[in-house]
């Protein structure tokens, strides 16, 4: 690992461990609850504890005077969910284009089983080693999806994070399996950082249950959308997150600390 990606790491995440609210969703969705405002929805979730906040780079603008001091990613392709197929990512920016934009680092999503993984694989080996010579750190969003594919499965995304090393990037996000003991081969499966992913919101409880869960088999932390930015008090969830990902706490306590525990 090159000094600058080292360097750009630490503005994104806290002694290896990660608090990342991805809000790339208005490309993929449109501007849902959460997005039509996202400038108090960054300012609240970055006072809130998040590490770093993810959009797409025509956001940058939207991002920077409200993001309070918190890192900045820029997610490099995308699909909507009323094209044709939504696991068909296409490039939206360039390693160059984020870097004007002002980031911190990359990102780009990869859906390993998929009939576009083999063009996924090779884009986002392009995007490691582009951003390599910039000293510009990659998250790859690595998960298994696709024909008779199962999203939960430990070994394929065992296989999907693993995937993400082989081809240079420095940190990796998949969906969770759903408890500890089967995640630990997910994150043993590479030496990478592993976050999990939200997905679709199933209440408080069920997200920071999530989040201990993959701390207690040796993840590094979140990337959690909808689950925040969607929320009725974005900072309060995000500072219950970042309690049981940065304190260790569990996730009632957590939840307990931020008044949220009623909620649950």
């Amino acid at each position: 690992m090159n000094t600058g990606i080292s360097a750009r790491l630490d503005r994104i995440g806290r002694d290896g461990r990660f608090v990342i609210v991805p809000m790339d969703h208005g490309i993929t969705l449109g501007a849902v609850r959460g997005l039509k405002n996202i400038e108090a929805t960054i300012d609240a979730v970055t006072r809130g504890g998040a590490d770093a906040v993810l959009t797409q780079k025509g956001i940058a603008p939207r991002v920077h005077p409200n993001k309070n001091d918190a890192g900045y990613i820029v997610h490099l392709n995308a699909s909507t969910t009323i094209g044709p197929d939504a696991n068909d990512k296409r490039m939206t920016g360039t390693v160059e284009e984020a870097i004007r934009a002002g980031a911190d680092a990359v990102s780009f999503h990869i859906n390993v089983g998929s009939n576009y993984e083999p063009k996924q694989i090779t884009d986002l080996a392009e995007v490691c080693s582009k951003a390599d010579t910039f000293g510009m750190p990659v998250i790859a969003m690595s998960y298994a999806r696709g024909p008779d594919v199962d999203e939960r499965d430990a070994e394929s995304l065992g296989h999907a994070v693993r995937l993400a090393e082989e081809v240079g990037a420095d940190v990796v996000k998949t969906a969770y399996s759903g408890d500890a003991d089967s995640f630990e081969h997910v994150v043993e499966s590479t030496r990478l950082p592993v976050v999990i992913a939200g997905g679709a919101p199933e209440g408080d409880e069920a997200t920071l249950a999530a989040v201990r869960g993959a701390m207690d088999a040796g993840g590094a932390g979140v990337s959690i959308g909808r689950s925040v930015f969607q929320h009725d008090s974005p900072e309060a969830i995000a500072r219950a997150v970042s309690g049981v990902v940065h304190d260790d706490l569990s996730a009632e306590e957590a939840l307990d600390e931020v008044g949220l525990l009623a909620n649950a």
